[in-house]
């Protein structure tokens, strides 16, 4: 008896194991879509900016991993225009990590939201591939905010923007990294995905993650190349 009632609940926690990841993940899309929607404005991302990226990436509440350590672990998402040049609608999330486990204690102890708005086609490739470390693989700077963006000329390739206890502020992200969470986006889709495959292919836009590509395609529909 113990035996059958033993199987029965391996039987259920097996079945409800995808069930509870794919509900994180749809979590973790419902939360980057509230962060940039929050973060969009005068005073955070100016819409100007947004309207250039080929790539956005989110990652909502970022926290410190150790007082006294420093560095952080962040899970968000990338989401990337389609076409060729980059320069179409935009598609399907991606799940993505943040590592900034090199950047000691300049983060803080709060949990930090952040916005990473990816300018250059040659950044939003290298990110898409994988593993980037930011500033090394591709160059980042503390993104605008407010009138410090009018007549902004961007030298770097990826802005990089915050927002800690409803405070704005472009920081700078040199010395972290990027990468696919693979787990997540299979957790996601259903199947194992790279993150190239669901951003460069014709990957439907999950129900979770409408909320943030939608928009995104209002407010920044189409591409002012710089």
């Amino acid at each position: 008896m113990r035996k059958t009632n033993f199987a029965i609940l391996a039987l259920c926690l097996a079945l409800a194991s995808p069930l509870f990841a794919q509900k994180k993940e749809d979590e973790r899309l419902a939360n980057s879509a509230r962060v940039l929607q929050a973060i969009t404005g005068e005073k955070g991302v100016p819409v100007p900016i947004l309207q250039e990226a080929a790539c956005v990436a989110v990652y909502p509440s970022v926290k410190k991993v150790a007082v006294g350590i420093g560095g952080s672990y962040g899970r968000g998402v990338l989401v990337c225009r389609k076409g060729a040049k980059m320069d179409g609608p935009w598609g399907a999330p991606a799940m993505y990590s943040l590592d900034t486990a090199s950047l000691g204690v300049q983060l803080g102890s709060s949990a930090t939201d952040y916005v990473l708005v990816v300018l250059s086609n040659d950044a939003a490739e290298t990110v898409i591939k994988g593993k980037t470390k930011l500033g090394s693989n591709a160059s980042v700077a503390a993104g605008p905010t407010g009138a410090t963006a009018a007549g902004f000329s961007p030298q770097a390739t990826i802005l990089t923007y915050s927002r800690t206890k409803g405070v704005f502020a472009g920081v700078s992200l040199a010395g972290a990294s990027v990468d696919d969470d693979k787990d997540a986006n299979k957790n996601l889709y259903g199947k194992e995905m790279s993150a190239q495959e669901i951003v460069t292919g014709e990957t439907a836009v999950p129900t979770s993650g409408e909320a943030l590509v939608s928009f995104l395609q209002k407010t920044a529909p189409t591409r002012n190349t710089i």
